[in-house]
């Protein structure tokens, strides 16, 4: 039977629940990498947040889990998942958000990506094939961490998988667009990095001074699409402005 949000609870596993230290509570909503498991955490990260209960400080979305840290002085553990259990099983109005799709402009190969041709060669493939794969598919923000913006993607196709770098780079450039393994992602800001760097975007990811700071969130997708050098110079000088 579905719940009004469209989700279905016939196959979903019951939730299980950790603690991590004295201020969150970890819900576990499946394992590894599922787009219904994560859409399943994406729409209690919605519901959570539209609630507004003034013990719960912030929610941190996962892969299959979500971190909802909260105010010890207000709410404990068993109390607060009691909570999460009954919004999940009577969410009542409350709409979540419909995913976005959000288009990054990408300059492939040369100072941009450096890494492109090991990558075609590591799947015995031209540079152009590469391009055409990464950029023709559309990937789900699975999370979002280890830099503000930097989002895991899923859906890369397996023909253009590569393993990480055996030494990684003391300074990846903000934009750079990097495979790993099965997944794809973007550095949003200048950072080292262990990533294959098959190219970059002139968009700012992350700005402080924008609301929101981040123009993308996990459960929306991402769909790449190729630019020339010229116009990545004149996005970059706008994004610069």
């Amino acid at each position: 039977m579905g719940n009004r949000n469209g989700t279905s609870d016939v196959r979903l596993p019951a939730v299980r629940f950790r603690i991590s230290g004295d201020r969150a509570l970890i819900a576990v909503y499946g394992e590894g990498v599922d787009p219904a498991v994560n859409e399943r955490v994406r729409r209690m990260a919605a519901l959570i947040a539209a609630v507004r209960h003034p013990a719960i400080e912030a929610v941190v979305p996962s892969y299959c889990t979500l971190a909802v840290h909260y105010d010890p002085n207000l709410i404990d553990p068993p109390a607060l998942a009691g909570l999460l259990r009954d919004l999940e099983a009577h969410p009542g109005e409350t709409a979540v958000p419909e995913a976005a799709i959000v288009e990054i402009p990408v300059c492939y190969g040369g100072e941009f990506g450096p890494d492109l041709e090991v990558v075609a060669a590591h799947n015995r493939l031209a540079p152009e094939a590469v391009i055409q794969l990464h950029s023709e598919a559309v990937y789900r923000i699975y999370a979002i961490g280890f830099a503000p913006g930097f989002c895991y993607l899923g859906g890369l196709d397996p023909r253009i998988h590569a393993p990480r770098l055996a030494t990684p780079r003391l300074r990846v450039p903000a934009g750079s667009v990097g495979i790993a393994g099965g997944q794809t992602g973007i550095y949003p800001l200048t950072s080292p990095g262990g990533w294959q760097l098959i190219g970059r975007t002139p968009l700012r990811l992350f700005d402080p001074e924008r609301e929101p700071p981040i123009p993308y969130r996990p459960g929306d997708a991402i769909r790449f699409r190729p630019i020339p050098a010229d116009v990545f110079a004149r996005l970059a000088a706008e994004a610069d402005r």
